[in-house]
């Protein structure tokens, strides 16, 4: 099955057409970063603030909800939105994938960001590219396996999304070790 059959695929706005407005009562939109897509997909709070690129405007952009499959067409990596980044701007670099009623959305993040079959659909299509940017055109054309049945499909998509939690939880916990002992050793130093 074609994924065009199983979803609708919203390309974001692209950022040229963007015109800033000088208007104070305009809207003013965050971008959606890899950062924002790295920490929607671990399902943890960005650990340290960054300055965020913004745009005040009054045109018509793509933005994103609570619940939204993005998929970065930098990293062809898939992400489902969280609170923390509703309502932030998507360039061009960015899809929202609307899943139909026969695919689970953490499901079809779980296909296109860890299985063999989609990755190779995806790296055939980077041979001979000097960029490493996906494009529209070869998300649309994937072909998806067999799905399983719906209830399967989202226990197979929790899971994944369990484990990437704890992965990410472990790193942050080892981090916060790091800086503990690192404090220690230096009070030892400075005594």
């Amino acid at each position: 099955m074609n994924i065009c059959d199983a979803v609708e695929l919203i390309s974001g706005t692209p950022q040229f057409r963007i015109v800033e407005d000088a208007d104070s009562n305009a809207p003013v939109y965050r971008f959606y970063s890899q950062t924002d897509l790295e920490s929607d997909l671990s399902g943890l709070p960005s650990a340290e603030e960054v300055p965020r690129k913004q745009v005040r405007t009054s045109d018509a952009v793509n933005t994103t909800s609570v619940g939204d499959v993005v998929f970065s067409l930098l990293s062809g990596t898939a992400a489902i939105v969280q609170a923390e980044h509703a309502g932030y701007l998507l360039t061009q670099n960015y899809v929202t994938i609307v899943p139909s009623e026969c695919i689970d959305e953490r499901y079809l993040v779980y296909l296109l960001n860890e299985t063999q079959y989609i990755n190779r659909q995806l790296h055939r299509g980077q041979q001979g590219s000097v960029t490493m940017k996906y494009t529209l055109k070869q998300l649309g054309g994937l072909e998806l396996p067999q799905l399983p049945h719906v209830e399967r499909q989202g226990l197979i998509g929790g899971v994944y999304f369990d484990q990437l939690k704890l992965a990410a939880l472990r790193v942050r916990a080892s981090e916060l070790e790091t800086n503990l002992a690192l404090a220690a050793i230096r009070e030892a130093d400075r005594s």
